[in-house]
């Protein structure tokens, strides 16, 4: 099951992001750029950044997220966003004795495309199980030790793991990559694991910085749709729910 959390976030990120803007915009010195901002004068220089696409002051604030119950299929798309940093349990530390796995929601609806699939992943698991045993104890046989030997087979077993495979990741972004982030993997065209992950996403950072993310969500909630003949069709639905209900 998905789970997201905000680890940890640039403390009062909207006031750090207004101080910015106040310094580009205005003739204040570094002492008088905290003087008269107050909470609306916050919310007018961030709306002021966005309506002219100046998002550069925006980059001075971070998020640190951390997620787990999602597949590596997942998350092989968001490290695909380079302009962050991530931390992912590694296979080749971390022996898997049972891994746990993602299964698509199309696949679970169907019982004997459900039963491939876990047949699959039952297949997947067997391998592996029968891999490190064999590596391991020809590793034993060459006097490695055995906190080693396990390791050195570990991490060659895992390549029989699918993308299913679930996985646990930390990761930072900044809130220009994380409006990035949501301007592509919130659109409906977007996987719908990962666009689950944004959307989860953006409900933690809506809570500490709403002003900042007010309008955040797939292109299409403050433009046109960027996709031409390949667009969901469903712009309204889309910006209702990301200006109203998320």
């Amino acid at each position: 099951m998905l789970k997201v959390k905000l680890l940890e976030h640039t403390p009062n990120p909207e006031r750090v992001v207004a101080k910015a803007a106040k310094l580009c915009y205005s003739s204040v010195g570094v002492d008088e750029m905290e003087t008269n901002l107050d909470k609306d004068k916050i919310e007018k220089f961030l709306n002021m950044l966005m309506s002219y696409g100046h998002e550069s002051p925006i980059e001075h604030v971070s998020f640190t997220f951390a997620a787990e119950g999602i597949s590596r299929s997942l998350s092989h798309q968001l490290v695909r966003h380079r302009i962050a940093s991530y931390s992912q349990q590694s296979q080749r530390y971390v022996k898997l004795d049972q891994f746990e796995y993602i299964v698509p929601p199309e696949i679970a609806k169907d019982e004997k495309a459900k039963m491939l699939f876990q047949k699959s992943m039952e297949d997947s698991q067997k391998a592996y199980n029968e891999i490190v045993k064999l590596l391991e104890e020809r590793y034993l046989e060459q006097g490695i030790s055995k906190s080693s030997a396990e390791k050195k087979a570990i991490e060659d077993a895992r390549y029989v793991f699918p993308n299913a495979c679930e996985t646990k990741i930390v990761f930072t972004m900044n809130a220009r990559s994380l409006m990035n982030f949501f301007r592509h993997r919130c659109c409906n065209r977007a996987q719908w694991e990962i666009r689950s992950l944004a959307e989860a996403m953006l409900v933690e950072v809506k809570k500490v910085a709403p002003i900042l993310f007010k309008y955040s969500g797939p292109s299409c909630v403050n433009n046109v749709c960027p996709e031409g003949k390949m667009s969901c069709g469903s712009i309204e639905a889309v910006r209702k729910k990301y200006k109203e209900e998320l």
